[in-house]
């Protein structure tokens, strides 16, 4: 009998022997041609419906992500025990399945007269996360109490940790839980402080971290990732300094969390004398170092990863591309992209879209859509609205509205980003009426509602046209409260289209919602110095001076042979600031005697 290629199976050789050699490794193996292969081997073999194999099958399919595979092997079993619901349970949980799924396996079980067992309920807890899911914890925990569970800890520990991954409205039956517990072990105390940390209770998770009788790497880990979190770096170093040792997960954590602050000098130092650096650690400093726009180190340091022999995976390159893009470090993101087509490294669909992203805010559209039009067969929708919104907002917007028809005709369907990216291409292009038509397609034909940055998208296209009162009104007919962001947007186009009353109003409603915003007293005050209406600009200037705010100095940066610098206004500290000054006067100079006139903005 032919099994695979190379292998034959003698007549003398039992079906148990088959069993016993394919069940040895399925637990483990993730490729889904394989799994398929044993279980058509078990189907022939008859033992497909062993309640010892099934279980194991169940696991295989799930470690592969193949739910309905998983299914069909439990429904082959006539007489599925306890075990087997569980191993169906577990699966549908772990492979995030509606709650519905999971819960209508448990169901089932019961109307089966099959009773759950001390693993039954935890495994039905891993499906159930955020505050929508409270009703079916407590549900659980009643079943748990009315079949006396508590005895095995394992239970109560995920009821605990359940509770309080439901968020506030959790915790409380969480904390209950806990002051009820006569028996509690370090997973105990754990899961009730990792609760209130994520739920921002500092001091309550660090008042029960002080009362645990015996702390591991997970306690101190636990309450060290809460405050470099929350940005309280000073009480994270205490913490770090006390610990009686620490793991890669220790250094990792105070790494982030400086950087995070900006103190890149404290990250780096802790990053230097960290003596087992891994992936992550890599990871966070080069991200750090580039989100803050200091190419040259985050080069440095990328070299030196690849020099001490750690290859780079697809949570790395995405992590340091989706940096380079916020900060528009283009050299860092060249240089990845040359180092992976170097190393012949193959780039999953995630990744690519990572290098369309980085490309395309950073102005390389030609870069950007070279990868996309290579991507045959591996697009997906984020590929799509990357170059979409790249194309859209530098000013390209025909080519994003040809690409939304290519990307619709292929059979996808746009979400909420896609229309987000058109509407900001029609904006930028001055496409007012075919923004109005995308925008009024969205619920008729796809069925999207739209939200408020849709609004704000509209709202800014239709004001940057000089269309302010169809803006107004739509405006006030938003479903949703408009924030300040929204109202920001018409009152800058009552700037450009001098509309001094319809400033007026809307600057009431902005200082309501803002009230100290400096940014906003600043535009009042240059929409009626342009009108020539010096007393209100004075009035609007003791308004802001009253309310204690300063516009901070808006800063512009550009990048060149692999350094970013960065200006602000009145700036001198640049070495060649001198030059520069001399430059900016000339080009003054020379606009001045071709009839500019420059505005009297503060």
């Amino acid at each position: 009998m032919q099994v695979s290629a190379g292998v034959r199976i003698p007549t003398w050789f039992s079906p148990r022997r088959l069993l016993e050699e394919k069940l040895c490794t399925l637990h483990r193996c993730s490729n889904l041609d394989l799994v398929k292969q044993i279980h058509a081997q078990l189907l022939k073999a008859h033992l497909h419906q062993d309640l010892y194999v099934a279980p194991k099958l169940i696991a295989a399919f799930s470690l592969c992500r193949h739910i309905s595979s998983a299914v069909n092997v439990f429904n082959q079993v006539p007489y599925p025990n306890v075990h087997l619901y569980n191993s169906l349970i577990r699966a549908h949980a772990l492979n995030g399945s509606h709650p519905s799924l999971t819960f209508s396996t448990f169901f089932h079980m019961q109307r089966e007269g099959v009773y759950p067992d001390n693993f039954t309920y935890p495994f039905l807890l891993k499906a159930c996360t955020g505050p929508s899911s409270l009703p079916l914890v407590q549900m659980i925990h009643a079943h748990v109490e009315k079949f006396g569970f508590y005895e095995d800890i394992f239970v109560p520990n995920s009821l605990i940790d359940s509770y309080s991954r439901c968020g506030g409205v959790g915790i409380d039956g969480a904390m209950r839980l806990f002051s009820a517990m006569e028996e509690r072990d370090a997973v105990t105390w754990n899961s009730m402080i990792g609760g209130l940390v994520r739920g921002g209770d500092l001091d309550g998770a660090f008042k029960l971290f002080d009362e645990m009788p015996e702390r591991d790497m997970v306690s101190w880990n636990t309450m060290l990732d809460g405050y470099a979190k929350a940005g309280e770096m000073n009480k994270a170093f205490e913490l770090f300094d006390r610990m009686p040792q620490w793991n890669i997960i220790s250094w990792s954590t105070m790494v982030c969390g400086y950087s995070r602050a900006g103190d890149m000098d404290m990250a780096r130092m802790l990053f230097d004398k960290c003596p087992e650096k891994n992936l992550v650690l890599w990871t966070t400093i080069i991200s750090g170092y580039a989100e803050k726009g200091f190419m040259k180190e985050a080069t440095v340091l990328y070299d030196k990863m690849e020099e001490a022999g750690l290859k780079p995976d697809d949570g790395v390159l995405i992590s340091i591309l989706t940096a380079c893009a916020e900060s528009g470090m283009l050299g860092l993101g060249k240089k990845i992209h040359a180092s992976v087509q170097r190393c012949r490294f193959r780039c999953s669909t995630k990744v690519l879209n990572a290098f369309i992203d980085m490309y395309a805010k950073c102005g390389c559209l030609d870069a950007a859509f070279g990868i996309f039009s290579k991507m045959t067969g591996k697009k997906d929708l984020v590929s799509w609205n990357s170059m979409i919104h790249g194309f859209g907002v530098h000013g390209q917007g025909e080519k994003a509205l040809e690409l939304f028809s290519s990307m619709v005709h292929e059979g996808f369907e746009p979400d909420k980003y896609t229309f987000i990216g058109l509407l900001c291409a029609c904006t930028h292009a001055g496409l007012v009426d075919k923004g109005r038509n995308y925008f009024n397609s969205m619920e008729k034909v796809y069925g999207i509602v739209p939200q408020i940055e849709h609004y704000g998208c509209m709202i800014d296209l239709l004001s940057r046209g000089g269309h302010l009162e169809e803006a107004f009104e739509l405006l006030r007919s938003m479903p949703v409260e408009p924030n300040a962001i929204v109202v920001g947007t018409l009152l800058g186009a009552c700037r450009m289209h001098n509309d001094v009353e319809l400033a007026r109003a809307l600057s009431e409603h902005l200082f309501k919602l803002v009230p100290s915003d400096p940014g906003n007293f600043s535009l009042l005050s240059n929409i009626y110095a342009q009108a020539g209406d010096w007393m209100n600009v004075a009035s609007v200037r003791l308004q802001m001076k009253n309310a204690g705010g300063q516009k901070p100095s808006g800063a512009s940066s550009i990048e060149v042979e692999e350094e970013v610098h960065e200006f602000t206004v009145f700036d001198h500290s640049h070495p060649k600031s001198d030059d520069i000054y001399q430059m900016i006067g000339r080009l003054v100079h020379d606009l001045r005697q071709v009839g500019y006139v420059p505005g009297i903005y503060q």
